[in-house]
Parts: structure tokens; C-alpha cells; sequence
């Protein structure tokens, strides 16, 4: 800045000065420049046009060319992106002749397809026991059509769903199959564990699934066929698809829009059918994806509610041989109007987190089964660098029980090494409870420990990324404990309060009102 101009009054020049010593000097220069400036223009409203003073032309250069001190040289740093997979590039295994082994390995499928061949042949009872999502009612009704394709008579075909809460794994179960007296069952997408044979008496079980389980892990005397160590993982859906399109011509014409239900009831609809996915083309262009998903979240309802009405889903996919039938179901649409206005009550629970941020819990209590959903949706939003999981913990569901799930958040699916949620729930479980640990000595029993014994089968099932559970009340809450759910984590000792933002001038500012003064 230059000094002052001759200005045309003996007020302005005053002005200019007083004006020019609140905007260097304090930090609120601008909020009292502006007052300053009001009062002048009041003070010189009356005057002649042609003695208006420049002055304030001078004031405005000033604060528009005011230096404000220089942000950091260096560039904010953007939060990172998180990059993530497409789920059909997945890396595949070889199997022994060197072959990408998908969706299973070959000799399973070559088994597989056998007994279904002789199923149908041996014109038998048989029994289909389907999980109640869209998956595994999709997979159910595409070997149901199959098994009629393949000629064997309809009324020999019996399928049971499950009760509210309950696995095939159950007495109560188990007892209902076997009152069916059947030669065949075939249990698809239930998951699997070490177990008693299906029913006691003599059968043949095929188990065709895609969850998480070793090879001891399926019921005795019963043959399986698992699409979990072939990734990209198909769904069961798909893996029956594959399994049954060989065995007869029309299985494809049928059944190809119920394989795209199932898939993406459980993959999702972003899903690229591409290699080594099924091209699916044909069935999009023929039936549209929007139909394809709609039927999905439709039939995808029914097991959500608090009346639990599946055999409605099964109905709408079975008895019918195109999609847009089931968007007409009025049971349907209602199931799904209720589940929607659950999902958006409970939804909005405000989550708690453990000491080191990486689990977030969000509890709730619904009849309906709305945990999986909620559990979901928040591992999408939630954003953080220690996230490792979102659990939905439900005590609403089954009286006495907690039913929760948890997911893998979207900001941490591509880390190294991956996250794994059944490994993380039983290291977890493994732990002792804090509250048994006083002064430093341990008052546990082995009535006690460990609780990863006393929770059963029922505890960290299904995937590595998509898990869950079925705890009584009290396991659950020791098992928050465990985890220190809500516990803040403690603050530094040698960490004081922090210190309060100092006002700072530009180190560089060359015009100062020490410096202006001495211009000449």
C-alpha cells in the first residue's frame, strides 16, 4: 500500500487512517471496517455529488487486497477410496488338472447330478428342504422343476420349510421330514455342521450348499456338494442351476430367471454376469433387471415378518413360470410394505463401539426379522479406519434369544489380510469376561469357561464376510462384555487438556502499522 491520496475533505483522510489501524492491527478489522464505513457514508450523504471522497474508493482497494495468512503449502490429503473387487474376478482355485475348479469341484458336481438322475428315476418319495430367502427357495424351485422335467410325478415331490427360529438340524425337524417316510432329501442352502444322520431311517441326503464348512461339517450318511471353497463363491441357486441345466433341455428356458433371483438376493443386483458367471443376457433382455429385482425384495419378505408366512415366497416361485406373476401377489406386497416400515423404526439406532473402534454394535428388539437388513445398511455408511464389523443384535425376535448378524463394512472389504467375522466372533468368544477378573485375579471357574464352548452351533455360522448368531440373552450380554461394547477407551495420562487455537498473523506481512507510520 502507498500513502494516502489527498482526499476531498478533511473527514475522509481521518477515516481512511482510523479504519486503516483497525483492519491491520486487529483480527475483527473487517466486522468494524464495515461499521466504520456506514457511519462515513451517513456523515457524507449531503454532500455535493462532485465532493464525494475518494477515500472510500481507497478503503475498498484495501480490504479487497488484505492479506490473510497463507495456508500450508502443502496439499489437503483426500481421503482414500476404497477400491473393491468385483465379485466375479475374485481369484479361482486349480484343481488337480490344472481347471479353474468352479462352481464346485468336478467330481462333487459329477455326484451331484447322479443322484438326481436316480432320484427322479427311482419315482420315490423325496423331500426338498429349502432355506427361506430368496436363495434358497430360488435353488428349491429350480430342482423341483427339474426333478419333473426328469419325470418324476409331482405328487412324490414334498417340500418342508422350517419353522420360526429353528434348523433342520432340530429334533422337531428332523421329526417332520421323517414323518414324510422319504428315499431322497435333499437339504439346499441351510449351511451345514457335523450332525446325526437327516432321519433315522434309510435315505439318501444331498446337501447342496455354499456356506462356510469343512468336510466334517454335514450330517452323517449324507453325500454334499459345496460351492465354498471355489470362489468366486457361487450361490446355491446358481450351484443347483449348474448342477441340473445339464440334465435336461428345458431346465434352462425354466428356470434361468429363478437362478438370477437367487444370485442376487444374495450377491446383490450391481452383480456382473460375467466369466465365470453364467451370460445371462438373454433372461435380462427378456424379462428386465427391474422385474428380476423387484421379484427379489418381494419374495425376500415374507421370512422378515413377525408371521414368518415363507410358504407364500415358495408358492409365488414355484407354482409359477414367469416373474412378473409374483410382483401381482397381494401377500407378497403386504409382507413387504410391513418389513419396509420396520426396517425404517429400527434402523435408526445409534450404534456403540468397542475400545478400538473395530466393531460397531446397533441393538434392537422386532418380532420381525429385520437384523440382517439393518446390519447391511449400516455397513455401507459407516466409515472408519479401525471398522472391521457391523453387528445387528435383535432381542425381539425369539423370546429369550438374541438373533443377531454381523457384515463386513464396505470400508474395510479390500484390507490385507481380509476380515474374518467367523474367526473374530470365536476369538472373541474365547476370551475370558472382564467382570470375573477383580483386582486382578481371576475369579472364573470352569463351570465358566470358555464361552465359545457353552454357545453351541448356533454361534458364527453362515460366511466369512456375512455371519451371525442364535445366543440366549445372558450369553450375548457376556459376550458384549467380552468385546467391551460401549467402553470408552482411556485417555493418555500424559495427554493434557488440549490447548485452545491461537490467533496468528502472517509472519510475512511486510506492511505492519509500525511500518506504515515511518513511510515518508
Amino acid at each position: 500500500m502507498g500513502h494516502i491520496r489527498p482526499s476531498c475533505c478533511n473527514i475522509c483522510t481521518p477515516a481512511v487512517l482510523r479504519i486503516r489501524h483497525i483492519g491491520t492491527a486487529t483480527a475483527g478489522g473487517h466486522m468494524r471496517l464495515t461499521t466504520l464505513l456506514s457511519h462515513h457514508l451517513q456523515s457524507r450523504q449531503r454532500r455535493p455529488a462532485p465532493h464525494r471522497c475518494t477515500a472510500i474508493r481507497q478503503v475498498a482497494n484495501m480490504t479487497a487486497t488484505k492479506r490473510k495468512i497463507p495456508m500450508s503449502s502443502a496439499k489437503p490429503v483426500k481421503k482414500a477410496k476404497v477400491e473393491v473387487l468385483d465379485y466375479h474376478l475374485t481369484p479361482s482355485v486349480k484343481d488337480a488338472d490344472a481347471e479353474t475348479q468352479w462352481p464346485a469341484p468336478k467330481a462333487a458336481i459329477k455326484r451331484a447330478r447322479e443322484i438326481i438322475v436316480e432320484c427322479a428315476n427311482s419315482r420315490k418319495t423325496t423331500v426338498i428342504v429349502p432355506d427361506k430367502d430368496a436363495d434358497g427357495l430360488s435353488a428349491g424351485a429350480i430342482l423341483r422343476h427339474t426333478l419333473l422335467l426328469l419325470g418324476l410325478p409331482k405328487d412324490s415331490i414334498h417340500v418342508h420349510l422350517l419353522a420360526k427360529g429353528n434348523n433342520v438340524h432340530s429334533d422337531h425337524e428332523r421329526s417332520n421330514i421323517a414323518a414324510l417316510s422319504p428315499s431322497y432329501i435333499f437339504l439346499v442352502d441351510l449351511g451345514s455342521r457335523a450332525a446325526p444322520p437327516i432321519i433315522p431311517t434309510e435315505h439318501v441326503g444331498l446337501v447342496i450348499d455354499h456356506h462356510h464348512a469343512t468336510e466334517q461339517d454335514f450330517p452323517q450318511n449324507s453325500e454334499h456338494i459345496t460351492a465354498c471353497h471355489s470362489p468366486p463363491v457361487a450361490t446355491s441357486s446358481l450351484l443347483t442351476y449348474h448342477l441340473c441345466e445339464a440334465l435336461h433341455s428345458e431346465v434352462a428356458s425354466k428356470c434361468d430367471w429363478l437362478c438370477i433371483v437367487g444370485t442376487h438376493g444374495d450377491l446383490g443386483n450391481t452383480l456382473k454376469w460375467e466369466h465365470p458367471f453364467p451370460d445371462m443376457r438373454a433372461t435380462f433382455n427378456k424379462y428386465t433387471k427391474k422385474t428380476l429385482n423387484d421379484v427379489v425384495s418381494l419374495v425376500n419378505a415374507p421370512r422378515r415378518t413377525a408371521t414368518y408366512d415363507v410358504k407364500s415366497a415358495w408358492d409365488s416361485l414355484a407354482e409359477t413360470a414367469e416373474p412378473a406373476s409374483v410382483l401381482r401377489s397381494h401377500r407378497l406386497l403386504a409382507a413387504r410394505a410391513e418389513v419396509n416400515a420396520e426396517v425404517e423404526r429400527c434402523t435408526h439406532t445409534a450404534p456403540q463401539f468397542s475400545p478400538d473402534g473395530k466393531i460397531a454394535v446397533f441393538k434392537i428388539a422386532s418380532e420381525s426379522q429385520v437384523h440382517p437388513v439393518i446390519a447391511t445398511r449400516w455397513s455401507g455408511h459407516l466409515q472408519s479406519k479401525a471398522l472391521e464389523i457391523v453387528l445387528c443384535a435383535n432381542s425381539g425376535y425369539i423370546p429369550g434369544k438374541v438373533n443377531f448378524s454381523c457384515r463386513v463394512p464396505r470400508c474395510a472389504r479390500g484390507r490385507d489380510p481380509p476380515v474374518d467375522i467367523i474367526q473374530s466372533l470365536r476369538a472373541y468368544a474365547s476370551l475370558p469376561d472382564p467382570s470375573l477378573q477383580q483386582d486382578g485375579q481371576d475369579t472364573t471357574t470352569a463351570e465358566t469357561l470358555p464361552l465359545l464352548e457353552r454357545l453351541g452351533d448356533d454361534f458364527a455360522r453362515g460366511h466369512v464376510q456375512a455371519s451371525g448368531g442364535i445366543v440366549s440373552s445372558h450369553q450375548f450380554d457376556e459376550l458384549m462384555r467380552i468385546m467391551q461394547i460401549g467402553v470408552k477407551r482411556p485417555k493418555d495420562k500424559d495427554s493434557g487438556p488440549s490447548q485452545p487455537k491461537q490467533k496468528q498473523i502472517d509472519p510475512g506481512q511486510k506492511n505492519t502499522l509500525a511500518t506504515y507510520f515511518n513511510k515518508s
